[in-house]
This record gives structure tokens, sequence and C-alpha cells, in this order.
């Protein structure tokens, strides 16, 4: 890892030089870039020179255990504890500063929520994740923008698609995709049973036109009148577009825009994350196949987490964690649990290389 430490520093310092080279000043793109690079690399280079100086400490507080004065020697003791106490904490730190930072981490997200089994029951469930989920995003000053939503009459949602646009959204909502459950007695239930009911949630990384090539002759885009719940119409233009790409028969519709563009855009950028999503998982499988486990796979058939009303909990079924404090998490307060799934996935991966 020294090694490692070291070539760090030494890139650190180079891009530190470049910056104040007047010749890089004069052009934009690559000042704006070694800038970049130099951004990034600030909180790990601060994280070495902090580990560098304990690594310093420790060694004179060893010398000074070998002299003869008393007294120095029982301070240095002191200090010595303390040190060796903080050093496999930066060192933690440091390997996981040091992992492979996921391209996708600064994107934005397609949020695509879905009923399971429960009907009705299921279709309120979903409805409450999407509010949770919508909540978060404006605690953290994101945009959430929707592009199609199939609503039940009793106020659930059989399907919602929206997009979260933020810095560092799909960092923090990336391991999100799987199976939700809840359970709870439903407002309709006159016995008062508890029910079980599940909701599927993926979140896709949003795509680029660079990340994914689609060829207009692989498209079959078809108009049609919007329509809202129970099937009323909503306006008598059609403006509603639905998208089937022909190689691999996905299917996306938008109908949330009165412009038929903006829903053909819409619709676009929900191709291109399910494209980006399909080839993503493609090299993750192959990948997969060269090691013991798959990290972070988000797969959607996954049962990941469970809503209990009755006991005001919830429970994730991948790190064991369960909070008695449902009410909070469904009002969009999830940096506790969302924190927890990054550090239990973080320990996997560094599982992974050492």
């Amino acid at each position: 890892m020294l090694d490692k430490l070291r070539s760090i520093e030494e890139k650190y310092d180079n891009l530190t030089g470049l910056l104040m080279d007047p010749k890089v000043h004069a052009n934009q793109t690559e000042f704006q870039k070694y800038s970049r690079e130099h951004s990034d690399l600030q909180p790990l280079v601060e994280k070495i020179k902090e580990y560098k100086t304990v690594m310093e400490a420790l060694g004179e507080a060893e010398e000074i255990l070998n002299g003869s004065d008393p007294e120095l020697k029982e301070l240095a003791q002191a200090e010595l504890d303390e040190l060796k106490k903080k050093r496999p904490v930066l060192e933690e730190e440091l390997k996981l500063m040091l992992l492979p930072v996921d391209p996708r981490d600064s994107r934005n997200v397609i949020l695509e929520i879905r009923a399971g089994t429960g009907g009705e029951e299921a279709a309120l469930f979903a409805a409450n994740l999407f509010r949770m989920y919508t909540k978060f995003a404006e605690s953290k000053k994101w945009k959430v923008e929707l592009i199609s939503m199939n609503a039940t009459g009793l106020g659930g949602v059989k399907e919602v698609v929206a997009s979260i646009m933020g810095k560092g959204a799909y960092s923090k909502l990336k391991y999100e995709s799987g199976v939700h459950r809840v359970q709870r007695v439903p407002s309709t239930e006159a016995s008062g049973r508890i029910h079980t009911s599940a909701a599927t949630v993926a979140v896709l990384p949003e795509a680029e036109e660079v990340d994914i090539k689609i060829e207009s002759k692989d498209l079959r885009i078809d108009t049609f009148c919007s329509s809202g719940a129970g099937g009323q119409s909503v306006n008598t233009t059609y403006s509603a577009v639905r998208i089937v790409h022909i190689p691999t028969n996905l299917v996306v519709q938008c109908q949330d825009e009165r412009s038929q563009t903006k829903n053909k855009d819409k619709a676009m950028k929900v191709l291109r994350a399910r494209l980006y999503e399909m080839e993503i998982e493609e090299k993750e499988r192959e990948r997969a196949q060269q090691r013991k486990s798959q990290v972070g796979s988000g797969d959607r058939s996954e049962r990941i987490r469970t809503y209990n009303y009755p006991q005001n909990r919830i429970t994730d079924h991948r790190t064991g964690l369960t909070l008695y404090k449902l009410e909070q998490v469904l009002e969009g307060n999830l940096d506790e649990v969302l924190d927890n799934m990054t550090t239990y996935f973080n320990a996997e991966r560094l599982k992974e290389i050492t």
C-alpha cells in the first residue's frame, strides 16, 4: 500500500505544478481537467499526510522508549498507546478511499417502482415508496421529474418512473434496487389481519448518448392520446409516446407532458438507462465468473427490505440492520439506512481485494 500512496502523492504534486503553469492556464479545457483531478485527489492526499504524521510519531515514541529518561518514557508510552489505536483506523479509511471509484456514482438516476404481489395494497405501498424517495431527494436539494405513472383509483400506483437529478444521486441510491416488502393491516381489512405485499424498485444510472448508441432503424415509435387513472381522457392530442426497441423488445412510454417532443425525450432517457443497465449487468456476469461473489449487483428479484408497520420497524436483510423508526424513514429520513448499505458493500469490496 505504501508504494500506492507514494504514487498518489507524486501525481498530486505533478497536478499542483501543472495548475501553476501559464500554458495550462491558457487552455481552459486542460485547466478544468487538471483542476478536477486535483480536487478529487485532495481528500486522499490529506488522509495520507495524516497517516504519515502518525507513523512518524510512532517511530519517535518508540525511540524515546529505548532511552533512559523515565518521565519521558512514561509520556511516550501513553502517546504510543493512542497512536497504536489510531493507526489501524487510518489504514482502514485509506483502504476505502483507495477502492476504485464507480464512474456512475456522479450520475443522475432513473427510478422505477412497480407494485408486486398484493393487489391494491401493493399499489398503495409502491406509492408510499415513491413518496419516500421523493422526500429524500428534496432533502438533498435534488430535482425529481416524473416520467410516467400508472395510478390506481385509490391513490396507489401500479408503476411509476421518475428521473432524480442531483450530485451523487446514483452513489446514494444504487443499493436500493430489489424487492421491498411491507407488513401492515390494509385500510380495507375489517378483521385487522396483517397482510404482506411487495413492490419492486429499480435504480438505474442515467445514460448519456455516448454510453449507448441507439440506431433509429431499431426503434418503433407510436403516439397515442394520454389517459389518466380509470382510463378517462386527459387530452385529445396524440402527445403520449411509446417506444419499442426492436432488438431487445424493451418498451418505454411517457405521457406526462403535453408535448409529444418532451415525452419522446423522456422516453428515450429511460430507454438509454435500461439498455445501459443491461450492458453493465452483462459485464458484471462475466466478471462474476472470475470472482467468488457479485457485490452490489442490485438484483431486482432479491428481497432486500421489510417495512413492518405494527412494530414501526424497518429491517434490511442484506446487512441485518433493524431500526424502530419506520415513520421517519417513510418521511424521507433515509441517511442512516443508505449509509449502512454503503459501509456494508464497501467492506465486501475490500474483502475481494485483500
